[in-house]
């Protein structure tokens, strides 16, 4: 990991961001850069309201003075950190176990930008383990459907979502069907959410070497 190169890739993304605009924030090291630059934007007049994807990320918003909003029906731009993309803008989220936040406030969002070093960017995703945010309830029954889909599941210990929930990491074979996958995964009763990426992102801006690329998704492959 090159904190300078995540850097670059954050300030390259935040000059996306425009007086008026809904801005999501993302929860980890690399989103933590881009808090910092439109920190330092909003201090010098920028005028923008913010959502936050993690509690973490909110304490970090208003320390640099960023005013926040609860979730409203649409975001302008929201932009986020991942743990693997590809050449077609999927991604795999979550080590910082916030991804079920991230999915709405992506979801919500008209337009959603990665930021990442150049160690995030993959041939294909898929080596990364793929976390599932489950009901503490349900764990064990999630846990269970997900070994049926082919995952070897381990528990997240000692940590609990922001909403108070578990988080079951699972590894999959790499070549699986990532499309078919989440919609098995989205069926089981008591997953709440999982970190599969897939038609979210709009764009995505790596550095690498101190090099900043910026890949855009083809509108036809959401």
């Amino acid at each position: 990991m090159n904190e300078s190169d995540k850097r670059l890739a954050a300030l390259a993304a935040v000059e996306e961001v425009r007086a008026g605009m809904s801005v999501g924030l993302g929860t980890g090291s690399t989103a933590a850069f881009a808090i910092e630059a439109l920190g330092e934007r909003v201090r010098g007049g920028l005028a923008v309201q913010a959502v936050a994807t993690s509690l973490a990320t909110e304490a970090h918003a208003r320390s640099v003075g960023i005013t926040l909003i609860e979730l409203p029906a649409r975001i302008d731009l929201t932009i986020d950190g991942a743990d693997e993309i590809d050449g077609a803008l999927r991604a795999i989220k979550g080590a910082g176990g916030a991804m079920l936040r991230e999915k709405v406030v992506a979801a919500a969002s008209a337009r959603m930008l990665v930021i990442a070093d150049g160690s995030k960017r993959v041939a294909a995703i898929g080596a990364a383990k793929i976390p599932v945010e489950t009901l503490p309830f349900a764990r064990n029954f999630v846990a269970a459907r997900l070994e049926n889909l082919g995952a070897q599941v381990a528990l997240r210990e000692n940590f609990l979502t922001d909403q108070g929930n578990s988080i079951l990491d699972c590894s999959f074979a790499p070549d699986i069907d990532h499309r078919r996958l989440a919609a098995e995964i989205a069926a089981i009763p008591g997953a709440l959410g999982h970190g599969l990426f897939l038609t979210e992102v709009s764009a995505a801006y790596i550095a690498t070497d101190g090099v900043v690329t910026r890949l855009e998704r083809d509108e036809r492959t959401r």
